[in-house]
Parts: structure tokens; C-alpha cells; sequence
């Protein structure tokens, strides 16, 4: 996938994302301060409008995911801004001068997205963190880089969604859900789920031809 071609996935994206405010909202007022589907919501609502008003040419994949979380880092704020745009500044960076969008491009940005959101938050597997989702992704991917994209990412979404499942079973570290203590056993990680779901909606949009066409 071209840069335009990955401009249109990730506004795929930012559209289910901000649908997904309720439910993200819902999830996190049982273990959080009930703000995170707002942020999430507010974060892609700037997402979009960056990639749909006048974006700001690119033949490179590393600039546009860089973008991508300045944005979300900028308009979301609290700690689910700086975890999210780290992921995605780190994970950019990492992939600068790439013009194409393929499954090795993609586990790098993972790998060092992960990297630096454990360096940033401190948050490791076990913590019920977005880590746990996002650190299946990448265990998932590895394996997969001699695959298409397409075939690749249904894959990794499926991992993400395991790890993000199994932060119910885990007593929170982070947050406002680390004073819930074992309270919080039996919910999912708000932030778990959202990086399932980013990855589920990419690759939801890629097997749509109409999301992505030029």
C-alpha cells in the first residue's frame, strides 16, 4: 500500500474509532475515570480531519505515521494521548523512507511502537495496559512478514484481541484501576481494547477495496 492508499485506510479507521466512544467509554467507566472513549474519539476526529482537509503530501509511510501521532499526542492529551502517540511517532520513525506499506514495515512499526511505549510508560505484559494487546500484535507478526499485508493483518488483529481479552484475568498497575486492586479483575483494559480494535479495523478496511481505493 502507497502512502495515499494507507492516508485512506488510517481515515478507515479514525471513522470506526470514533464510533467506537460508547463502548470504549462504557468499558473504561468500570475501571478508569470514563474519559478514555472521548479521548480516543477526539484523538481520531483530529486524525481525520489531517488526512481529509488539504493533507500535506507524502510518498513516505514513516512521515504519515509520524503525523499520525503528533496528532493524536497534541489533541487527545492525558496518558492514553502520550501511550498512542507515542506508539505510532516511535513506530513512524521507525519506518521512515518506506514508500510502501507491507507486513514488515508493519511488524517494525509494532515492534518499535512497543519499545517505546514500555520506555515512555513503564508498563510491561501482566499489567493490564495497552502493552498487552499491542505486545501480542507484535509476537504475532514476527512470524508473519513473508505474507501480504492483507492476509497478515487479520492475523495480528486476532492476537492483539487475545491479549487485549486476557487483561480481565489481570490486577491493574497503572491508572486510576490500580486503586481497585483484584476489583478490577473480570474487565478488559480500555486501552487493551483499543489497540485491538485499531488493528481489527485496519484489517477490516483493507479487505474493503472502497476504503482504500485510488
Amino acid at each position: 500500500m502507497n502512502t495515499t492508499e494507507t492516508s485512506r485506510l488510517l481515515c478507515f479507521v479514525a471513522d470506526k474509532m470514533i464510533a467506537s466512544e460508547p463502548e470504549l467509554t462504557r468499558l473504561d467507566m468500570a475501571v478508569g475515570d470514563g474519559d478514555h472513549g472521548i479521548g480516543m474519539q477526539r484523538g481520531f476526529t483530529a486524525v481525520h480531519a489531517l488526512l481529509t482537509q488539504a493533507p500535506e503530501e507524502t510518498d513516505d509511510i514513516g512521515v504519515l505515521l509520524t503525523r499520525v501521532g503528533t496528532e493524536l499526542m497534541s489533541s487527545m492529551g492525558g496518558a492514553s494521548g502520550a501511550i498512542f502517540g507515542t506508539m505510532f511517532r516511535a513506530g513512524g520513525k521507525s519506518v521512515a523512507g518506506e514508500t510502501e506499506l507491507t507486513t514488515p514495515v508493519l511488524t517494525r512499526f509494532l515492534v518499535n511502537g512497543l519499545e517505546a511505549v514500555r520506555k515512555r510508560g513503564g508498563a510491561k505484559p501482566g499489567d493490564k495496559t495497552m502493552v498487552d494487546a499491542l505486545a501480542a500484535a507484535v509476537e504475532a507478526s514476527q512470524p508473519l512478514e513473508s505474507e501480504p499485508l492483507g492476509d497478515a493483518l487479520p492475523k495480528i488483529a486476532q492476537a492483539a484481541s487475545r491479549g487485549a481479552d486476557e487483561t480481565k484475568q489481570m490486577v491493574a498497575v497503572f491508572g486510576r484501576a490500580k486503586s481497585l486492586g483484584e476489583r478490577s479483575i473480570g474487565h478488559p483494559d480500555p486501552g487493551a481494547i483499543s489497540m485491538y480494535l485499531i488493528l481489527s479495523f485496519m484489517a477490516e478496511g483493507i479487505k474493503q477495496p472502497e476504503a482504500v481505493a485510488l
